[in-house]
């Protein structure tokens, strides 16, 4: 398999049914070139809050970052900064600057901009291949297939059906449901309804993008993984937390990744999730992607600001 290639059958799980192209492909991360090293990217989901979602943001980044490299090399990392909101009513201008071209390592540096002022800065630096005697990862969690676990919606549509489900907790589940979100998750633990209090901040659940990508550039299925990798990622730190307070502001400050082996992203990945650390009105998290195969494919980490207000607090006003 070349190195270019993402891996069709080691992957396992074969093909999403039916053969649409994936929207993550042909709109989402479909930039408009402007000019060298000057694309404009548009939006296809909106958060609840209005704010351009940050897996866009960091997909679309990508994809600009690559279109200025060999096709012989390949991202192996990438370091972003959120500085302002995005606007989700006006497109987004990324410009790239070929910081260094290197015989074995590339870095590239993209600025995201709206309203003439940037709202995202993303370091992404790009490897050739290169064997290594020196290898090791982690193992996989054992936990069950995808094939075994409920999807979103019907989960929620289970959530839904229960009697004893507070209003609150129905209108933020049927504003999920609403939601077009170009990926398909399976959670492998899902919450009873009357555990929610007690939840550790760790979360795993399986995820992959909506229709077919193919085979085809792993460069693709990397900016696909940027993508997924920012959903419900920061929420994880919130698990602690749910019954005790109202989340007031939630937003990215930085996203990190490493690419450690080739994946495909219309294919099944296990996104194991968890949250070492929460204080001073922020929360990091980190997080690995792995191959059903068991193989390590990308590792991921955040941090964001998180403000809340105590639910104890607000009954006594």
């Amino acid at each position: 398999m070349s190195s270019s290639q993402a891996p069709d059958d080691q992957q396992g799980g074969g093909d999403p049914p039916g053969d649409l192209r994936s929207v993550l492909v042909t709109s989402v991360l479909n930039l408009e070139p402007l000019d060298e090293d000057l694309f404009r990217g548009r939006h296809y989901w909106v958060p609840t809050t209005q704010r351009l979602f940050g897996g866009q943001i960091v997909g679309q980044a990508l994809v600009a970052a690559a279109k200025s490299v060999s096709e012989d090399v390949h991202v192996h990392s990438l370091h972003c900064y959120f500085v302002r909101a995005g606007d989700p009513k006006v497109p987004v201008l990324y410009q790239v600057e070929r910081t260094r071209t290197g015989t074995s390592f590339s870095v590239r540096s993209v600025k995201a901009v709206q309203h003439g002022k940037p709202i995202f800065i993303c370091q992404a630096s790009f490897q050739q291949a290169q064997p290594s005697p020196l290898q090791h990862q982690f193992s996989m969690p054992a936990v069950p297939p995808p094939e075994e676990l409920l999807d979103h919606e019907a989960l929620i549509d289970q959530y839904l059906r229960d009697p004893n489900l507070q209003e609150r907790y129905r209108v933020g589940l049927n504003r999920i449901a609403a939601k077009e979100v170009p990926i398909e998750i399976k959670l492998v633990n899902p919450p009873i309804l009357s555990q929610l209090q007690s939840k550790e901040p760790k979360q795993m659940f399986w995820v992959r993008a909506r229709g077919h990508i193919g085979e085809g550039d792993m460069k693709m299925h990397c900016c696909v993984a940027a993508y997924i990798s920012d959903y419900a990622f920061l929420g994880t730190a919130l698990l602690p937390h749910q019954w005790q307070c109202n989340v007031h502001f939630m937003v990215s400050l930085d996203h990190s990744m490493w690419f450690h082996n080739p994946f495909r992203a219309d294919h099944w990945m296990l996104y194991e999730c968890e949250s070492p650390w929460a204080g001073g009105s922020r929360g990091l998290v980190q997080g690995r992607l792995w191959r059903r195969d068991g193989i390590l494919a990308v590792s991921c980490a955040q941090e964001g600001v998180i403000r809340v207000q105590s639910r104890v607090s607000e009954s006594k006003l």
